[in-house]
């Protein structure tokens, strides 16, 4: 892709993050900065070409590669690197980090017991939900009070030196595996 294309690209990005939608063709001109709409239309086919952009029902829509960012080459901590001349492969946080959407929620974690483990205060994490656990697993547990709940054995293990494991009697629904 020409480098200007990628210019208005990251225009057109920057303007889906704020609205979550894209203007018609005429107000396309603005949001790019281009002068006429030949030109959008232009830069549309060629980015629907890339694969970046889809015709949907007379409008354009975003494709997965439009969210998708690139995956560079490994940084060496502490030492100069050159820049790598190759073409990035693009990646989408879901095709990293989600199986199932449909099973999948994202969490912002409040307090501290889990950091020995790595997640701390404020840390976002993907919890998929109904998924298999077996020991060792980090999970997040939703307690309840009901009594339909039947009780069973599993105990929560926090990841701090200072808590001692606490049995779970019920729960509503199984624990759900964080990633």
């Amino acid at each position: 892709m020409k480098e200007l294309d990628e210019k208005y690209l990251a225009k057109l990005r920057t303007h889906w993050k704020r609205h979550a939608a894209f203007p018609s063709m005429a107000k396309l001109c603005e949001t790019v900065g281009l002068t006429s709409t030949s030109s959008v239309f232009a830069l549309v086919g060629r980015l629907v070409d890339a694969g970046y952009l889809e015709r949907v029902d007379g409008r354009i829509a975003p494709t997965r590669k439009f969210f998708a960012r690139p995956l560079l080459s490994p940084v060496r901590a502490g030492q100069p690197q050159p820049a790598s001349q190759e073409e990035p492969e693009l990646l989408t946080l879901d095709d990293y980090l989600i199986d199932d959407p449909n099973r999948t929620s994202l969490h912002k974690v409040r307090g501290d017991s889990m950091k020995d483990a790595g997640i701390l205060e404020g840390d976002l994490v993907v919890v998929e939900h109904h998924t298999p656990t077996k020991p060792g697993d980090i999970v997040v547990v939703w307690p309840t009070t009901s009594s339909r709940s039947k009780p069973c054995c599993w105990t929560l293990r926090t990841a701090t030196t200072c808590s001692r494991p606490t049995p779970l009697t019920s729960l509503s629904s199984r624990p759900r595996r964080w990633r």
